[in-house]
């Protein structure tokens, strides 16, 4: 039998300081992986059009997203193993050489394999931040430090439609491309990531040989691909279809055979299935998908309908999810000084999931004539409810585990959210589209009683564009709204805002579903010592029983 072997220094308290500086680290990484998501919003159509593929533009999405959400628990087994530093390095690497390569992408499917390169970087980049910051930092304070990754990310969710829309609207920038410098920008970033990262964060790590799933981790491949590709891709081919149909059962073979892996691997499984049998992980993993359902599944249409229905451009609707951001910071820090100081955390998810409940019902009231400042309030309520939710539900998870499946503990929240935000994008969206061509129809019938409007539609110049709006518009390129007079575009923006009122009212219900979940997440006390702390503690404990055993004989 091996003995486990410490590598690092001894364990020791972190300075305030010293934190700080490990979490600027961290946080650029994190803000390569955020940046990313948002600046490609803006950037996709410019991008699709120049490599001549705008109908395969979907699948750099989906390839990203496949390999980003199943690299998340590998990364949280493998650095519980291995430890955190050299996994958290390799993140941000492969993200670095992903980027470089989707600049020089000379079509859409070079592109799409690169963003799958870039997607393995990707994944790693959260999880194993917040399995960092569960290492260096006690539970009671962890929540106050992990608001600040809420605050990268809203920092991101800002400037990244901003600087995407820069960089697709410029021709050539230093004789490359303007789209291209979406990703080349990460690679200054990533490197000074790499050389903070690799200067401060000197964790000491005991290593102990362990077997690898790779039986589940291939398992959970061929589960999660053909159902992350239907999810992204269903609606294109049809949820009926003998495509969607092959990926439904491949997925649940793949899933199947996931679930056995786990129970012959144990403990040493990719995500070990006795850890569900505890309550604050099987309500922070239930909790966290429902939370992921409804905050990207809610969340997605906010900028459809500030493009759509307000007119905004890409950018300006970037800038005016401000308050959406505004409230997520403060939901995040209030929550987190306030766990600190109580060393309570119960509260926080309950009332952060009643503030979405109340943000989601009021979002579904909200019509094609509702003043923006009335929507920014419900963004802000919205931000708060978000804000108290994520990162007490993980100080919450990472509390109730041993200190050597805390990588794992997170990197299960972190997946399970992804997926539900899969779900509930793919879902709410075809709901979208579906209702979209008739409430727009039944709108443009309500309009042809009013005198004006006939008068207006009555114009040459609009009759066409008329047709189109009338016949859905579909939204891959709703730029003739813009080229309709008020009058005219009015029933298709009613048409569009009653087609989301929908998407918001299932969301709101699931949200219940959500906050009924979290009713039933225990309150333990909060640890006053970190993990890596602990672990000492244990190591120290079994090195005096053995020694006491030796003595013994």
């Amino acid at each position: 039998m091996s003995h486990p072997t410490a590598v690092g220094k001894p364990a020791a308290e972190f300075t305030h300081r010293q934190i700080l500086t490990i979490l600027g680290g961290l946080m650029m990484g994190m803000f390569l992986a955020a940046l990313d998501q948002t600046i490609m919003a803006t950037a996709t159509r410019t991008i699709a059009d120049d490599l001549n593929g705008f109908n395969l533009q979907a699948w750099a999405t989906t390839a990203f997203l496949i390999t980003s959400t199943i690299s998340t628990p590998l990364y949280g087994k493998l650095s519980d193993i291995y430890g955190r530093r050299p996994f958290f390095l390799f993140a941000i690497g492969i993200f670095i050489v992903g980027s470089m390569l989707c600049g020089l992408s000379q079509n859409m499917y070079e592109l799409a394999a690169f963003r799958a390169i870039q997607g393995i970087g990707a994944g790693g980049l959260m999880s194993l931040a917040l399995a960092i910051i569960g290492d260096i930092v006690p539970p009671r304070e962890r929540a106050k430090y992990q608001g600040l990754f809420l605050a990268v990310f809203g920092t991101a969710s800002v400037l990244g439609p901003i600087l995407g829309g820069f960089f697709a609207g410029a021709d050539t920038l230093l004789w490359v491309d303007g789209w291209r410098w979406v990703f080349y920008l990460n690679v200054p970033i990533g490197i000074a990531a790499m050389l903070v990262v690799a200067r401060v964060l000197h964790l000491p790590h005991t290593r102990v040989n362990h077997r690898i799933d790779w039986p589940g981790a291939v398992a959970l491949i061929v589960g999660l691909v053909p159902l992350l590709t239907v999810a992204e891709q269903g609606r294109d081919w049809g949820w009926d279809s003998g495509r969607s149909i092959a990926c439904y059962a491949i997925g649940v073979i793949g899933l199947v055979a996931f679930i056995f892996a786990e129970r012959a691997y144990k403990e040493e499984a990719l995500l070990p299935l006795r850890l569900f049998g505890n309550r604050t992980i099987a309500v922070g993993t239930g909790a966290s998908t429902i939370l992921g359902i409804a905050m990207f599944g809610g969340l997605m249409t906010v900028p459809l309908y500030l493009q759509i229905v307000k007119g905004s451009s890409a950018t300006a609707a970037g800038l005016q999810m401000i308050p959406f951001v505004v409230g997520i910071m403060s939901g995040s820090i209030i929550s987190g000084q306030l766990i600190s100081r109580t060393g309570r955390y119960r509260i926080f998810p309950i009332i952060g999931s009643t503030l979405m409940v109340i943000a989601l019902f009021l979002f579904s009231l909200i019509g094609a004539d509702t003043p923006l400042w009335r929507t920014m309030l419900v963004m802000v309520l919205m931000g708060l409810g978000l804000g108290g939710n994520m990162q007490p539900m993980i100080t919450a998870v990472q509390n109730a585990v041993s200190p050597r499946e805390i990588g794992v503990a997170t990197g299960a929240v972190t997946f399970f959210r992804s997926m539900g935000g899969t779900l509930g994008t793919a879902v709410f969206l075809s709901v979208l589209f579906n209702v979209l061509p008739g409430n727009i129809k039944d709108a443009y019938a309500d309009a042809a009683k009013n005198p004006e409007f006939v008068k207006a539609a009555a114009d040459p110049a609009q009759q066409q564009l008329l047709a189109q709006a009338q016949g859905g518009g579909g939204l891959s390129d709703t730029s003739f709204i813009n080229k309709l007079t008020d009058v005219v575009a009015h029933p298709f923006k009613v048409g569009f805002s009653d087609s989301v009122h929908v998407v918001y009212l299932m969301a709101f219900f699931i949200m219940l579903v959500g906050l009924v979940a979290v009713l039933f997440l225990p309150e333990i006390p909060l640890s006053m010592r970190s993990a890596q702390q602990q672990r000492a503690d244990d190591a120290a404990k079994a090195a005096d029983q053995a020694d006491n055993a030796t003595s013994a004989h």
